[in-house]
């Protein structure tokens, strides 16, 4: 099984892509709680979700469109109407196993194209125990949180570059709000390496807000972090493991050394203002 590649159908894809849009939706639905208001929204779409938690948010987008009809352009206006109601753009991520249609309609209603993100994942098996590798304890939250930030701030220069960026406060609220992660760090020479987490969704584990700080990188921590959320995984019970990368990057190489497959890239297509995403606080890793 650890050993056996994964091949992504369909039914696979919206599996992930529901995951993922269930993963925006309790996340958008946490920075409202948080600040205690009901301003923005994460509401049904065509089996996916429209989410907008609050200004430049990675949580500010459409995803999980195409594995369920195609959505009507009435819903879609609403939408669009919605976002730009909050000065936000529209920014659909789409898989390219989602129905054609969908694609064609974004197009048609003035979407372009941005960018695109990796999508790999790889069944569970024997991942073993890294040293040095832990669960952060409660009283390490804030540090948790910013050394994240800060690191997933510091940009590796292989791959392509993103087009999400976003303040340092707004990454860590982000961070923070993620519902239902498990935060690991990584510890070199007594100090905080690095840090990611991950969640459980319909037995899927996603790896999310993955970084290292820079004069840690090349010394395996995020090798380390992904052998010890790859082993809770398979303790927790999931089949399957899902990270999404920037194409080409140093954190797509070293997820594939551990033996994740590239499944799909989804298409970053976007209306409005280009948009401003993350850097790190979602799936995305930064090595």
């Amino acid at each position: 099984m650890d050993g056996e590649r994964l091949f992504c159908d369909t039914a696979l894809a919206a599996r992930i892509d529901r995951a993922e849009a269930r993963l925006t939706a309790e996340s958008s639905d946490a920075a409202r709680v948080r600040r205690g208001d009901d301003v923005g929204f994460a509401r049904p779409l065509a089996g996916g979700v429209a989410s907008f938690a609050e200004a430049d948010s990675p949580f500010n987008k459409v995803i999980g469109l195409g594995f369920d009809g195609v959505p009507p352009e009435a819903e879609l206006a609403e939408v669009e109407a919605a976002f730009a109601e909050l000065g936000a753009p529209v920014q659909v991520e789409l898989s390219p196993l989602a129905d054609p249609a969908v694609g064609a309609l974004l197009t048609r209603r003035g979407y372009h194209l941005e960018s695109f993100e990796s999508v790999l994942g790889r069944r569970l098996g024997d991942a073993g125990e890294p040293a040095g590798v832990r669960l952060i304890r409660e009283d390490e939250l804030e540090r948790w949180l910013a050394v994240v930030a800060d690191a997933s701030a510091v940009a590796d220069t292989e791959g392509l570059p993103s087009h999400e960026d976003f303040p340092r406060e707004t990454l860590i609220r982000a961070l923070r709000d993620m519902s239902g992660v498990r935060r690991y760090v990584a510890e070199r020479d007594g100090e905080f390496a690095g840090g990611a987490s991950f969640r459980v969704t319909d037995g899927i584990a996603q790896f999310t807000g993955a970084a290292t700080v820079p004069r840690f990188r090349r010394r395996g921590v995020q090798t380390a972090l992904l052998r010890a959320r790859l082993a809770a995984a398979a303790e927790a019970g999931c089949d399957i493991a899902v990270v999404t990368t920037q194409p080409g990057s140093k954190s797509q190489q070293n997820v594939q050394r551990q033996g994740f497959d590239l499944l799909y890239a989804r298409a970053i297509l976007v209306k409005g203002t280009s948009a401003t995403s993350s850097s790190g606080a979602d799936s995305r890793q930064a090595s």
